[in-house]
């Protein structure tokens, strides 16, 4: 049975009403289908502003989706307001590595954030973390899933690309160790794409909060009117990967 998995990014909460009219319309989508989706991943920046009013709104929110709901922290959040909504972990400054099995597939859930830095660099305690849970799942035999906030390469977005995750070949190197690994998913760009690294598909959710434009569709940064976007993965049972890209109605 194919495993499928609904990815959005960037809700970028603030307690205002335009953020929140676009997650509900993306997470109202998104419950009206669980019956045919096994899980969703929210790959980061959650808040706006890192505020716990934020967190207490997203889990309200959150709460629509029947499924399994996996997230990780964007450099818009902060570590422990976010620990404090989505873990039962004490509070700490240290970085925010959580796993999620769905089905028999295992997802890596890595922090990307540098606290007060928009870039994204995966400190070695983390890499140290991945490495060991992606050996585990080598030996179970069942697919697995490297997500964090941050892409790794350039997307050809000049301002997006001066703010990507930073020390990318110590975490290529790594990935090619695991054959378990079948796909790299991450967020902070707002725009949907598709690429490479370290051999396999890097796949990045659309915003929800709202879109980054290309540089030569328009001179300006971000588009407030696009709407919100969701990515479906779907792995099959030969192991084959298919991604697509939705507007939710």
């Amino acid at each position: 049975m194919a495993l499928v998995i609904a990815h959005i990014s960037d809700l970028h909460l603030d307690l205002g009403a335009r953020a929140e009219q676009r997650a509900v319309r993306v997470l109202d989508y998104l419950a009206s289908l669980t019956d045919e989706i096994d899980a969703v991943l929210v790959t980061g920046d959650i808040a706006d502003h890192g505020l716990p009013a934020e967190y207490t709104q997203a889990r309200g929110l959150l709460a629509a989706v029947r499924v399994p709901v996996m997230t990780l922290p964007g450099n818009h959040d902060e570590r422990a307001n976010w620990r404090a909504a989505f873990t039962e972990s004490p509070h700490s400054a240290e970085p925010i590595n959580t796993f999620t099995r769905v089905g028999n597939a295992v997802f890596a859930l890595c922090d990307s954030t540098v606290p007060g830095r928009d870039d994204g660099y995966l400190h070695d305690t983390t890499l140290t973390w991945l490495d060991e849970l992606l050996t585990q799942a080598d030996t179970d035999d069942g697919p697995s899933f490297v997500c964090f906030h941050h892409p790794p390469v350039t997307l050809h977005m000049p301002y997006l690309d001066s703010i990507r995750q930073a020390g990318a070949d110590r975490l290529d190197a790594l990935i090619r160790r695991h054959p378990s690994v079948v796909a790299v998913l991450c967020g902070h760009a707002h725009t949907p794409a598709a690429t490479q690294f370290a051999g396999l598909p890097l796949l990045v959710a659309p915003g929800v909060a709202s879109t980054v434009a290309l540089p030569w569709e328009t001179a300006e940064l971000l588009d407030l009117d696009a709407p919100p976007g969701v990515a479906f993965h779907i792995l099959d049972d030969n192991g084959r990967l298919t991604t697509h890209f939705r507007v939710p109605t």
